[in-house]
């Protein structure tokens, strides 16, 4: 497939989605949003792919929403807009659900929506440059679709302060508060991206998948019978899987697996 807003790039068996709209740095409206979830679709359901890079041309990751798509949408009607919305929250929603593991390489700014790219993706890899905002109440809206993805990687305590200041968040701060898992200088966040996907080229991918449900049926969830009974039942049903059988053996053989995806 061919859009016009992104450029795609094999790298071996990671994916590398490129936002191509560095004139206004890579903000989004109706195509790219559109371009996005068809490519993350697209691309998860390639076998071949084991990892999903997203990364941004020009001087940005990304600055959040296009104004004057903005403008456009604020002047639909309200059903038009709701609308509109609709696509820009399925956009995450493809992002947050994809099989395969997505990460983020974020450089220069990563404001409103790029921020919530940030945080939709299982890994975040920044620029010592790269910054952050949930900028949206200086411009009298809210950071409402992307919220559940930033609540869910800073939390609800740091996100009062950051959803209601629109401060801009650097690097450092953005580790330090959890949305943020590795920095690196400009000159090395490619490096530190490749680091990362080797580690991940390393794992299984059906127990990566499964790894990541794990997560969306634990997390925030009281640790009672039900629970109980669901891990072990996971486990039970993953070490009878073939990838679970070459993955013992060839830990046993001090071979490196051949992972089939089975």
């Amino acid at each position: 497939m061919t859009y016009s807003t992104l450029r795609l790039e094999r790298r071996g068996p990671a994916a590398w989605i490129w936002m191509s709209r560095p004139e206004v740095h890579n903000a989004f409206d109706e195509a790219l949003i559109a371009d996005l979830t068809a490519a993350f679709a697209a691309v998860d359901a390639d076998r071949n792919v084991r990892a999903i890079v997203l990364a941004g041309e020009g001087n940005s990751f990304s600055a959040g929403a296009d104004l004057n798509w903005m403008r456009r949408q604020g002047a639909a009607a309200f059903e038009d807009n709701v609308a509109d919305a609709h696509r820009l929250a399925d956009l995450y929603r493809t992002i947050a659900l994809c099989r395969t593991p997505t990460l983020a390489r974020v450089h220069g700014a990563a404001l409103g929506g790029g921020m919530g790219l940030a945080a939709v993706c299982d890994i975040c890899v920044a620029s010592t440059q790269a910054q952050f905002a949930t900028s949206e109440v200086r411009l009298g809206i809210i950071p409402a679709v992307i919220g559940p993805y930033v609540v869910r990687a800073i939390g609800e305590r740091q996100s009062y302060r950051y959803f209601q200041t629109g401060e801009r968040i650097s690097a450092a701060r953005a580790q330090e508060i959890g949305l943020v898992h590795e920095s690196a200088p400009p000159e090395e966040l490619d490096a530190k991206v490749d680091e990362i996907v080797a580690a991940l080229l390393a794992g299984g991918p059906r127990a990566q998948s499964v790894a990541t449900d794990l997560i969306r049926a634990v997390a925030n969830r009281p640790i009672d019978d039900a629970m109980i009974e669901d891990t072990a039942r996971r486990i039970a049903t993953l070490r009878a899987t073939t990838e679970a059988a070459e993955g013992l053996s060839a830990f046993l053989d001090k071979r490196r697996p051949v992972w089939t995806d089975t």
